[in-house]
């Protein structure tokens, strides 16, 4: 089995950043009223700013698979051109359409040479199963390089006019035209922008290369009902109705397409689950605690941050706060792409030294999945 090495990491985040000031002009406001909850969810998630791939009007400036492409295109120069390129594995939440995928929509953006692909869709764990599918690939000897990305285009789905048809139908019915709180919520929560690694099978010649020791990914789903979802109403019982199975004028009344979350199982599960995985790879792997020197966990949220930390320190496996590294505050959730993000940002923080060892987690709510990747700096 080869030794596998991230080499560069990329990152691209569209127009200028959104101060949360900002953030309801851009994005509109349903049946013309602010957002009752806008205040309480940023008060807890403490995101200053993030980015959109929208103008102030809220039009469309860049697709998801755009991003992806410019993520990619800067992992390229003279010294390792783009043609040498084996294997490009895109996670997403947001792909820009159903078909094709969205691995194939950013190949044909980048027109290079015929290369492997695969696209994971879901939510923040995708990002890493296309990170592990490139280090599985070059792992075993078939290819000697590959390139994995995170990105997301959530704002487009979270515009207001996306909501009008519900708030319309809901006067109708002589209700409050007010969207439900597992919609709004993630309105005020998720952003914009991609980010790439590039994997190989030797570290650079020059300079720091990230070996990557192992990546471990679980669901839960077999245990634990949807949270996080989009494209289905939830029905009573837990289960869920797809938009396959729903009329063009259900998906217009119920906001179909939109991001929601179960705020109630979010809190009750997503912190728990992670914490016993984390302990089985500890035990599994024979983990020294203090020799970590970060640790990278994807929050969607500032809320959870102690919630963590008490639950891993409870179980015997803490990490001190320390040596948390996290850039939500200035960049956002962006789902796929935070685990990429906060690594290219810690790569180029100067921080960095051969030895070093590095443990990312990634939560992903949709129905429980998490992801744990063990790097040491070379």
């Amino acid at each position: 089995m080869k030794e596998v090495y991230i080499t560069r990491l990329s990152k691209f985040l569209p127009n200028q950043p959104v101060e949360n000031e900002e953030m309801e002009s851009i994005l509109g406001m349903v049946d013309g009223k602010p957002s009752r909850a806008r205040l309480k969810i940023l008060g807890n998630n403490k995101i200053k700013t993030r980015y959109y791939s929208l103008d102030k009007e809220g039009n469309s400036t860049h697709s998801n698979a755009e991003m992806t492409a410019n993520a990619v295109s800067q992992l390229f120069d003279e010294k390792f051109p783009i043609d040498k390129l084996q294997l490009l594995a895109c996670g997403t939440t947001s792909p820009d359409q159903l078909l094709p995928n969205h691995a194939a929509m950013v190949h044909g953006i980048l027109k290079c040479q015929p290369v492997e692909l695969i696209a994971a869709t879901g939510a923040c764990a995708a990002g890493m199963q296309a990170f592990k599918y490139a280090w599985m690939s070059i792992r075993c000897g078939n290819t000697s390089n590959a390139v994995s990305t995170g990105s997301e285009k959530f704002s487009a789905w979270m515009l207001a006019r996306k909501f009008q048809p519900e708030a319309e139908n809901l006067k109708s019915l002589d209700e409050n035209p007010i969207i439900a709180f597992e919609k709004d919520f993630l309105r005020w929560m998720l952003s914009d922008g991609a980010s790439a690694a590039l994997f190989q099978d030797k570290p650079n010649e020059d300079g720091l290369s990230l070996r990557v020791d192992w990546v471990e990914i679980l669901s839960y789903a077999n245990e634990l009902e949807t949270c996080m979802y989009a494209g289905a109403i939830k029905n009573p019982d837990g289960t869920t109705k797809g938009w396959i199975d729903m009329t063009p004028e259900e998906w217009g009344q119920h906001s179909v397409f939109s991001f929601k979350q179960d705020t109630r199982l979010l809190g009750k599960n997503i912190v728990p689950s992670g914490a016993q995985m984390w302990k089985q790879l500890v035990e599994r792997y024979g983990i020294d605690l203090n020799e970590i020197d970060f640790f990278l966990p994807h929050l969607s949220s500032e809320f959870f941050r102690l919630k963590i930390d008490e639950e891993i320190t409870r179980i015997g496996v803490p990490i001190p706060l320390e040596k948390w590294f996290t850039n939500l505050a200035h960049v956002g959730n962006v789902g796929t792409a935070s685990p990429y993000l906060m690594l290219e940002e810690l790569m180029n923080t100067g921080r960095l030294k051969k030895g070093q060892k590095i443990v990312m987690m990634v939560p992903e709510s949709a129905r429980f999945s998490y992801a744990y990747a063990h790097i040491t700096v070379v």
